[in-house]
């Protein structure tokens, strides 16, 4: 694993700013008592956190990288007794996106082509992942207009992406198939329901057992192993299939993560134990993907997918905001 390489200047200033979405939904969260007063005193410790790291960046058990800045927001907040702030959006999002699934998964079967199905569905993981409200400037525009999944996936960026590995996916794709691929997903909502599942219903109608890990504890509009096993629950058929598919190779665990980055070191000994066979790692999203992982080398073979959603990790890469990442890494045997 290894952890993105910010310098503090600009990874302060960006979580500074990401201060405001987390204070404004905990500003409303009705579960917590005195919400207003106590967002606002989180607001204030972890400024009073970031101040002390530009400092000192080895106080607060620094050097300060993205996995540190963001366990540091996250203990501020259950401290004060926020446990889940994005609940309320998070359930109404899965909501939608579910009552939209079925219409996404037959805009992809219509797709005869295997390659281009495979394209129509990666684009659909960068649509669906823009549904990300840790990014102050997508949260904005979210509270403001909403998103829609299939103007997403319309409208982004061209490619050639900064990383973009997708041809040569695409080739493997038509030629090779994986016994087992293990899945890090990322957020609720359109990312999870619209980008991420009918991704790994393919790869089931493929003959893969596919493990899809979430997070143990909830995280910004990350979505969590006791939501995804609900969101199934609602998307089988009475027959127990996923649109058509059978899931009888499909596993929900638990990865024992409670940030919206991941060290991979520290993962369950469950999902330790279920990716020990595993011929394929995907990990989706800018945290997992791209901040934490990009560089992370496997013994298998291993996707990073994740949209560009800081404008400090658009600079890193040489790419433009919003843009994708899609890297393939093969293991031969």
């Amino acid at each position: 694993m290894v952890a993105f390489p910010l310098l503090l200047t600009p990874i302060e200033s960006n979580y500074r700013v990401c201060t405001i979405p987390y204070r404004k939904r905990a500003e409303s969260d009705t579960t917590v008592a005195d919400a207003p007063a106590k967002a606002q005193k989180f607001a204030q410790r972890y400024s009073e956190i970031l101040e002390d790291l530009k400092k000192d960046p080895e106080s607060h058990g620094g050097p300060p990288d993205c996995i540190l800045l963001c366990r540091l927001r996250e203990q501020v907040l259950r401290e004060l007794g926020f446990r889940d702030i994005f609940k309320k959006v998070k359930d109404e999002e899965n909501a939608k996106a579910i009552s939209l699934f079925e219409d996404v998964v037959c805009l992809n079967d219509a797709i005869e082509d295997g390659t281009k199905r495979l394209e129509n569905l990666v684009k659909g993981i960068f649509a669906g992942n823009i549904f990300d409200l840790g990014s102050a400037q997508l949260a904005e525009v979210f509270s403001r207009d909403g998103m829609s999944f299939l103007a997403s996936c319309q409208n982004l960026v061209s490619r050639p992406w900064v990383i973009d590995d997708l041809d040569t996916f695409k080739v493997k794709w038509s030629k090779k198939s994986w016994k087992k691929a293990v899945i890090f997903v990322d957020n609720s909502g359109a990312d999870i329901i619209l980008g991420i599942l009918p991704f790994a219903r393919e790869l089931l109608r493929r003959g893969t057992q596919v493990v899809l890990a979430a997070n143990d504890l909830p995280s910004i509009n990350d979505v969590t192993y006791p939501e995804l096993i609900e969101i199934i629950s609602k998307l089988k058929d009475g027959t127990g299939k996923l649109a058509g598919i059978d899931t009888s190779n499909l596993l929900i665990a638990n990865s024992g993560n409670d940030l919206p980055v991941i060290d991979l070191t520290s993962v369950s000994q469950e999902l330790a134990y279920l990716s020990s066979d595993a011929d394929l790692v995907v990990l989706e999203g800018m945290g997992r993907a791209i901040e934490t992982n990009l560089y992370a080398q496997f013994k298998c073979d291993s996707l990073k997918i994740g949209m560009v959603k800081h404008p400090e990790v658009a600079q890193f890469l040489g790419g433009r905001l919003y843009d994708c990442v899609f890297k393939y890494n093969e293991v031969l045997s």
